[in-house]
């Protein structure tokens, strides 16, 4: 049973029918993959698990602290990205595919989009979703304002 939750999700998880690594592992199926509460199930009738609904109520109480840390634990992106843009044909109408690669990550994407022009416009549109949706590894620094170019 991998896992990424194990301790801390489930921490205050005592007193349940079942043992805690149970409870941890059905959350932590849950949030860490696109299945739904029977399909978690399905995958836990081997230890006896037999209801969806007692999946239900347990990622609806230790699901958010699961999710924080699974977030906590995915790499953020350095300060170095690679973009690249490639043309395509999606039913037989030209489109552009821009994607920015982490240059740190051994090449984890952070975003991709699909547009129809391939202009300024649609590269600063890119960009900017891009650095909103990203969040950016900060580097030391001694709390002063940053230099002014002059």
């Amino acid at each position: 049973m991998g896992g990424g939750c194990r301790g801390e999700c489930v921490a205050a998880g005592k007193g349940h029918r079942y043992p805690v690594e149970i409870i941890s592992h059905c959350v932590w199926l849950y949030f860490r993959f696109p299945l739904s509460f029977r399909e978690v199930e399905e995958l836990m009738l081997e230890h006896g698990v037999v209801s969806y609904e007692t999946v239900r109520r347990w990622c609806l109480k230790f699901g958010q602290t699961c999710a924080n840390s699974l977030r906590r634990q995915h790499p953020r992106p350095g300060d170095k990205w690679h973009p690249d843009e490639v043309s395509i044909k999606i039913d037989g109408r030209q489109k552009y595919l821009c994607r920015a690669a982490d240059a740190d990550a051994d090449g984890m994407v952070l975003d991709i989009l699909g547009q129809n022009r391939r202009d300024n416009a649609a590269a600063r549109r890119f960009f900017r979703r891009l650095l909103k949706t990203t969040q950016i590894a900060q580097g030391d620094h001694d709390g002063q304002a940053p230099p002014t170019a002059r």
